[in-house]
């Protein structure tokens, strides 16, 4: 799945962040063809790369991380061949400073195309200090993102406004769409033939084995984000022996990698996208759009209509409408931002600040063309995708008769993969006994990573403990602002204690309350979970 991603700093400031992530997701597709070749993922190899390889830290501090450090580490760009061509790693790190020492806890943001650089920072200073003291908090770019090398950007560009509507109502509309997925996949082919091949789960996780070896660490500490969390359950399956704790919050569905996985997503976006236009419709003394959340649907629908015929601004059509509310869907924290632009262009006819919204939550840069180069090259090459398009518009109109707030955007988000230049991998079967005990976070509502995904990992995962926030949407709920949640966290890492119940989930804690309209103190009641927010990555 797709990171486009917002911090919302200061009492009004909306500050744009691309982010890849959060999920398409696991297992054979939903009717594949098989036309394309799979190879099968190899044994459970033994440490990958160059073991025991010295990492040379070097202070990079910022502002609100200031004790991160930085440094790089070499290795293969095929892990069956360690001594073929090197390629290299950014990594992060903000060093434990107790006295009793836990290891290294990796942490990833999700995408496939998450910088988590950054996030190394973020998930030591959120974490109780006592806990984070405890750990090296390593932060990495996986292979083809951000400060790794080489950074993979297919088609720069390939986002600019204004796009031909993402609903194909004329034949005209969907070659235009099909045209930009296929000149994708071909530019990604001809500019990246040579690693291609070697961008994927797998290769990652072998990368992060790696990481775990020029650490010095018989063992790893984990904790993964949205696609994380299927990153950090191949790495479990591969690697079950040099699993020391594994926590995994917005649970990829590892069954419905990748194409069963979207279409579950477009149904969970679409309602998410409801309970935002029930919540305009509560507030509708500061909105003004009605009280009747069926007819304030209807307005943002009509609004897409009006946009497909006169952008605004020359920059906002109906396909970037979309892109700028999607966010909505992983962080209810954008709802009064959103809601206020949707406010303004329907009520006072002023598009300025559907504008700003655009440009803050949705507009892509370079990083958000390398995020999303490198989330087809994995997506695409992870598992088999339809290569007959009969198929696709057959499924996406199906899905779209009952959820068209995003499903059509999604589907050419994701429609690369069926001219992709490579072969496909088998998914890897996470299934797995052999572990320890493995804490898994979910939300009931989250829109991203459906429930289900949540309970099929818990159940494949056979030691496993899943706390659920009961009523949440949002995408990415440790370290947010929960502290029933982050209290389960805490003592998880502390001492590798997990809760056990008798039903379904292990524990459950209660959502937060839905964020109220703008004002100062609400602007600034809720930093943790927008910064997170801004970290993660959308889309899977």
């Amino acid at each position: 799945m797709r990171k486009r991603a917002a911090v919302l700093c200061g009492a009004a400031a909306v500050l744009a962040g691309s982010v890849s992530a959060l999920p398409a997701q696991a297992s054979t597709p939903h009717s594949a063809s098989t036309a394309s070749a799979a190879s099968t993922v190899s044994g459970l190899p033994g440490a990958s790369g160059a073991p025991g390889a010295r990492l040379a830290w070097k202070k990079c501090g910022t502002e609100n991380y200031p004790t991160l450090q930085c440094a790089s580490l070499t290795v293969p760009l095929d892990h069956g061949r360690p001594h073929g061509r090197q390629i290299t790693l950014a990594l992060s790190r903000v060093p434990h400073t107790a006295k009793t020492f836990q290891g290294p806890l990796l942490v990833n943001p999700g995408g496939p195309g998450g910088s988590g650089l950054t996030l190394a920072g973020f998930v030591a200073s959120a974490l109780p200090k006592e806990v984070a003291a405890q750990y090296d908090v390593i932060g990495f770019d996986p292979r083809g993102v951000g400060d790794s090398k080489p950074a993979l950007d297919c088609r720069p560009g390939h986002f600019d406004p204004v796009r031909p509507d993402s609903v194909p109502v004329t034949r005209a509309l969907e070659k235009a769409n099909l045209n930009r997925a296929r000149a994708f996949a071909d530019a990604c082919g001809k500019k990246y033939a040579d690693l291609l091949p070697y961008i994927d789960t797998v290769q990652a996780v072998r990368d992060m084995d790696s990481i775990r070896a020029a650490l010095g660490a018989e063992k790893l500490n984990y904790f993964g984000y949205s696609y994380g969390t299927y990153l950090g359950a191949v790495y479990g399956k591969l690697f079950p022996q040099r699993v020391r704790r594994l926590v995994l919050d917005s649970v990829v569905d590892p069954t419905g990698v990748w194409y069963d996985d979207n279409l579950s997503q477009d149904h969970a976006f679409n309602d998410r996208h409801r309970a935002f236009m029930a919540w305009v419709a509560r507030n509708d003394g500061t909105y003004r759009l009605g009280t009747d959340p069926e007819k304030v649907e209807a307005k943002w629908y009509a609004m897409r209509a009006a946009l497909a015929k006169k952008p605004a601004g020359g920059k906002v059509g109906a396909s970037e409408l979309e892109d700028t509310f999607i966010p909505g869907g992983y962080y209810n924290g954008y709802w009064p931002y959103l809601a206020e632009a949707f406010a303004a262009y329907v009520g006072a006819e002023d598009d300025g600040p559907l504008i700003e919204a655009y440009e803050s939550f949705a507009a892509v840069d370079a990083s958000g063309d390398n995020g999303y180069s490198v989330y087809t090259s994995v997506q695409c090459r992870d598992a088999l995708w339809p290569r007959d398009w009969d198929q696709w518009r057959e499924d996406t109109w199906e899905v779209h008769a009952k959820a068209p707030f995003m499903t059509w955007n999604n589907t050419w988000y994701n429609a690369p993969c069926a001219f992709w230049p490579t072969g496909s991998r088998i998914p890897v079967s996470v299934a797995n006994a052999k572990l320890p005990p493995v804490l898994l976070f979910q939300a009931t509502d989250d829109a991203a990573t459906p429930y289900e995904g949540g309970v099929t990992m818990h159940h494949l995962l056979a030691r496993s403990s899943l706390v659920v926030e009961r009523g949440g949407g949002n995408h990415g709920i440790t370290l947010s602002g929960n502290s029933c949640l982050d209290k389960h966290l805490a003592a998880y890492l502390t001492d590798g204690t997990v809760p056990r119940g008798r039903g379904e989930a292990d524990a459950v804690c209660d959502a937060l309350p839905d964020p109220k309209p703008l004002n100062a103190r609400a602007a600034t009641q809720d930093s943790r979970g927008s910064t997170l927010h801004g970290l993660l990555g959308f889309r899977g």
